[in-house]
C-alpha cells in the first residue's frame, strides 16, 4: 500500500470520516496519521532518527523532515538525532542550544506490514481519543440518574448501554428481585466514572441511597427547588427505606410534599423501585425526637442518650418490641443508619429489671465502702450519685441537700469517701512498683494509680514503653477479621479513656522524649482544626 502517492485529499477525507464516526476532534485523527506515518519511516530510514510527518491541513501532502537538535559537547547520546554547536555551524550561522536543524527526505512508501502497522497505530489513538471524550462527557454526569437500554448480561452484571458509551450495574448494585433482558429500559444512578486500562468505566448502581434521593428530587418540585432537603436516606433494597426530610418554609409540610396528592409522588418512586415500601420521616435537630421518628410505627416510652460514646437506648413498651425491631431487625436497623447511632432497644420490664439492678449495685458499693447502712447508702443512690469520687469531691452543699443529713454527717461522708479513694491508689501505686513501673511513667501526669497498676500488668513499664503504644491499645477499637468485626480491649478501657484522650497522652510522652517536635505537632493541629472548620 502507498499512502503517499494515494489520493492526497483522501488521507483528509478519512480523518474526517472518522472523526465523524467515533465523534472526535478530526485533527487528532491527523495527528495519529502523521504518528503512524513517521513510525513507518524510522523503519526505513532507521530508529534511531528523529523523523517527523506533517499532513497539510488542506491539501492533505504528507511532508516527512528529519529533525537534529543541537546539544552541547558532552551531552550528545544520538548521533543520528543530535549534533554539538560546533558541528551545527556547517548548517546555522549562529547556533544556540536547542536549535533544530530541519532536512527534508523523500516520502515512503507502506508496504503490506508497513501499512498494517500504520493502521493498528491510527486505530490505537483513535481508542485513546474516543475513551478521553466519553471521560469527558460522563464524568460531570456522576451523581444524576442516566436513563440507558440493556445490552447484555456477563456474570451477573448488566451492561447497559447510554447513549455515547456503555454503563456497568453490578450485581450487588442491582435490587435483588430484578432481572432484565436484552432491550429493557432502564433508569439507574451514575455512582461512579473511572477512568481504566480499556476505557472510562461508568459504574451505576439501583440501590444506593442517593439513588433514592435523586428520585424524589425529580417527583417533588419543592426538593428541587430548595425549599425541602433530603437530610439522611438508609435502605434495605428492594424491601423497606427510610427518608428523613425537613421543609424550611413553615407552610409546607415536608411529609406531604413528599407523599404527594394520594400518595401519587411517593407511588412514583416506590414503582421505579420494584415495591420498597417507604417511610418519609420528619428530621428534627434534636437526637431524641429524631429517633422517635425514625422508629415509627414503633411507639417509644423514653430515650437515653450517650453523647461520648455516640450510642442511644431506646425504651419501648413490652407488646411494642418486635415493632420497633422489625422483622429480622430490619425497622431497628434502617432507624440506626439513619440516625448513625448505635441503638440499643429494651421493654420497660427490662429496664426497670436493669435499673433495680444498679440501684442494688450501688447501694452495696457505698455500704461496703463508706461502711454506712442501707438506708443511707439508697438515699445517696437515690440522689444520684454513682461512685466514690462524686461523694468525696462534690461541694459540701449537695450532701447537705440529702433529707437527714447535717453538717457532720456530710463531712464524715466525704472523709471517708477520700480516705478508701486514697487507700486504693496506695495500693495500685505500690502493685505498679512491683511489676517494674519505671518513675518514669509512675511520674507522668495524666495517668491514675490504678491505670499504672494495669499497664505493668501489661509489660507497659517506662515512659519509652507507653511512647510506643498505639492509640487504640490503650482506649480499645475494634478490627475485621475474615470479613466479622472483632473487639479489640484496651489496656485502659475499664477507665473509660477515649481514642483521642489515649492519642493526646501518647503524644505528649513522645515530646517529652525528644522523638517529636512539639512545633510539628501545633501545625498539625491547626492543621486539623481549619480542617474541622472548612467542613463545618
Amino acid at each position: 500500500m502507498a499512502i503517499t502517492s494515494a489520493n492526497q485529499l483522501e488521507l483528509l477525507q478519512t480523518a474526517e470520516a472518522v472523526a465523524r464516526e467515533k465523534m472526535i476532534d478530526p485533527d487528532l485523527v491527523i495527528q495519529a496519521m502523521e504518528d503512524s506515518l513517521a513510525r513507518a519511516a524510522k523503519s526505513r530510514y532507521g530508529a534511531d532518527m528523529d523523523i517527523r510527518v506533517k499532513i497539510d491541513r488542506k491539501t492533505g501532502r504528507a511532508t516527512f523532515a528529519r529533525i537534529r537538535t543541537v546539544v552541547e559537547d558532552d551531552a550528545v547520546e544520538n548521533y543520528h538525532a543530535q549534533l554539538t554547536v560546533k558541528q551545527a555551524k556547517s548548517y546555522l550561522a549562529d547556533p544556540q542550544i536547542g536549535d533544530e536543524i530541519i532536512d527534508e527526505v523523500p516520502p515512503v512508501d507502506l508496504g503490506r506490514i508497513a501499512a498494517q502497522s500504520a493502521k493498528q497505530v491510527i486505530l490505537q489513538k483513535v481508542r485513546e481519543a474516543e475513551r478521553d471524550r466519553q471521560y469527558e462527557e460522563f464524568k460531570d454526569r456522576q451523581g444524576t440518574i442516566i436513563n440507558g437500554t440493556v445490552k447484555r448480561e456477563e456474570y451477573g452484571n448488566v451492561i447497559v448501554d447510554i447513549g455515547r458509551g456503555e454503563g456497568i450495574l453490578r450485581r450487588n448494585d442491582k435490587i435483588g428481585r430484578e432481572s432484565y433482558r436484552i432491550g429493557d429500559r432502564i433508569r439507574a444512578y451514575v455512582k461512579d466514572v473511572r477512568r481504566e486500562a480499556r476505557g472510562p468505566q461508568v459504574f451505576l448502581s439501583r440501590t444506593a441511597p442517593e439513588f433514592m434521593s435523586a428520585l424524589f428530587k425529580m417527583e417533588v418540585p419543592e426538593i428541587y427547588d430548595g425549599i425541602i432537603e433530603i437530610k439522611a436516606v438508609a435502605r434495605d433494597p428492594g424491601s423497606r427505606a427510610k427518608i428523613a426530610v425537613i421543609s424550611y418554609d413553615n407552610s409546607i409540610d415536608p411529609v406531604g410534599a413528599c407523599v404527594g396528592m394520594r400518595g401519587s409522588r411517593v407511588q412514583a418512586v416506590v414503582n421505579e423501585l420494584q415495591g420498597e415500601k417507604i417511610d418519609i420521616i420528619p428530621w428534627n435537630a434534636d437526637v431524641a425526637t429524631f429517633l422517635v421518628n425514625a422508629l415509627q410505627p414503633a411507639e417509644v416510652s423514653k430515650v437515653v442518650f450517650d453523647e461520648d460514646a455516640s450510642k442511644i437506648e431506646v425504651v419501648v413498651p413490652d407488646e411494642q418490641l418486635s415493632l420497633a425491631i422489625g422483622r429480622r431487625g430490619q425497622n431497628v436497623r434502617l432507624a440506626s443508619q439513619l440516625t448513625a447511632l448505635d441503638i440499643d432497644i429494651m421493654t420497660e420490664a427490662d429496664e426497670s429489671a436493669r435499673r433495680q439492678a444498679e440501684f442494688a449495685e450501688r447501694t452495696k458499693l457505698f455500704m461496703d465502702t463508706l461502711d454506712v447502712d442501707e438506708m443511707m447508702a439508697q438515699l445517696l443512690v437515690a440522689e444520684g450519685f454513682t461512685n466514690l469520687e462524686e461523694v468525696a469531691y462534690v461541694e459540701l452543699d449537695e450532701l447537705l441537700g440529702i433529707d437527714g443529713f447535717d453538717d457532720s454527717t456530710a463531712s464524715e461522708l466525704q472523709a471517708r469517701a477520700r480516705d478508701f479513694i486514697e487507700e486504693q491508689a496506695r495500693k495500685a501505686l505500690e502493685a505498679a512498683r512491683k511489676a517494674g513501673v519505671e518513675d518514669s511513667l509512675i511520674n507522668f501526669e495524666g495517668l491514675t494509680p490504678q491505670m499504672l497498676e494495669a499497664l505493668g500488668k501489661d509489660g507497659i513499664k517506662s515512659l519509652e514503653d507507653f511512647a510506643t503504644c498505639a492509640d487504640w491499645e490503650l482506649a480499645g477499637g475494634w478490627t475485621v477479621e475474615n470479613g466479622q468485626r472483632k473487639k479489640d480491649v484496651g489496656i485502659l478501657e475499664q477507665f473509660d479513656m477515649n481514642l483521642e484522650e489515649a492519642q493526646t497522652l501518647i503524644m505528649t510522652a513522645r515530646v517529652m522524649l525528644g522523638w517529636v517536635d512539639p512545633t510539628e505537632l501545633e501545625t498539625a493541629d491547626e492543621d486539623v482544626e481549619e480542617t474541622e472548620e472548612d467542613e463545618a
